[in-house]
């Protein structure tokens, strides 16, 4: 793993918010910090609830954690286009993020309770 990311359990109950629905509620989140960027939040996909969301078409490589799909949130009204992110083969070091998913904190709503 680079020396600049970190992989902690996040503790305590997380949620993810869209379109007044609860998307994701999980004590399983984990937290990664790379840098200098603020911390991210990952939710197990098991916690996720998958019907609300759609695999977009958006792709994107990050040299330190590989290939990153993207989801849309669809909510009753809208599509929230690619407000979420995740890495299903992440390279060696970072593997404890595989079937997770971090959402954009501009698009959902995401909080510990």
């Amino acid at each position: 793993m680079a020396d600049h990311i970190k992989i902690t359990n996040a503790g305590g109950t997380w949620v993810v918010r869209a379109g007044g629905a609860v998307i994701a509620e999980t004590k399983q989140a984990l937290e990664l910090l790379e840098g200098d960027y603020p911390p991210v939040i990952y939710f197990p996909k098991e916690d996720i609830g998958m019907a609300f969301l759609e695999t977009s078409e958006t792709n994107s490589h990050c040299p330190y954690k590989g290939d990153a799909t993207y989801y849309s949130i669809q909510t009753k009204s809208t599509l929230i286009k690619d407000a979420g992110w995740s890495y299903d083969a992440p390279k060696p070091g970072v593997d404890a993020i595989k079937a997770h998913i971090a959402f954009y904190s501009q698009k959902a709503t995401v909080e510990k309770l």
